[in-house]
């Protein structure tokens, strides 16, 4: 079994933030298997199951709200007694200008709270896909009002040509295949 959890906050408020790439990729992916969310209460999730090549795949929004998404992620290793390896987290990054694609397994925090949480709840040993979500004008910016902010259509689109790369580094990982390496935004003539 592999889990892959998408970062993100549960209110349709927050629908189409920075902080909310994780939920949107994952959504990307469950059209593209052709499976949909429903609410598991005893995770405090929302999760859309599919099965690609006879490994059973977890596709996890949590409900705890960012920084708290590790209680979410402890239930489900605890559950199906998985270990860290079992997990992809798919989460922003202020650090990498919009539309770059890096992949990671296990480091630090780097200071995002959603990665202490999950940290503090199953370990920092995982792998991961940091989507970039910096531009230049967010110079001088706070930190927590560009993370809540939305994305511009202009951004949308540019980040929507990375779909196609976030879903091939997620199918490396369900064959484990998965390698850390940097991947920046594919430009488009």
């Amino acid at each position: 079994m592999k889990v892959i959890i998408g970062l993100g906050n549960p209110e349709e408020k927050y629908r189409g933030t920075r902080h909310n790439v994780g939920f949107w990729a994952l959504e990307a992916l469950a059209e593209t298997w052709g499976t949909s969310f429903k609410l598991e209460t005893k995770f405090n999730a929302r999760i859309a199951t599919t099965t690609i090549a006879g490994e059973k795949i977890l596709l996890v929004q949590p409900q705890t709200y960012y920084n708290e998404v590790g209680a979410s992620a402890r239930g489900l290793l605890d559950f199906y007694k998985l270990t860290t390896k079992d997990f992809l987290l798919i989460h922003d990054d202020l650090a990498l200008p919009l539309g770059t694609i890096r992949t990671r397994l296990g480091g630090s925090d780097g200071g995002n709270n959603g990665l202490k949480s999950l940290a503090g709840h199953i370990g920092a040993d995982t792998a991961r896909i940091r989507v970039g979500v910096w531009v230049e004008h967010h110079h001088g910016a706070d930190k927590v009002g560009i993370v809540l902010g939305k994305f511009t259509r202009d951004e949308q689109k540019e980040l929507a040509k990375e779909l196609p790369l976030i879903q091939r580094i997620t199918q490396d990982f369900i064959s484990d295949t998965f390698e850390a390496s940097t991947h920046k935004p594919q430009k488009v003539e």
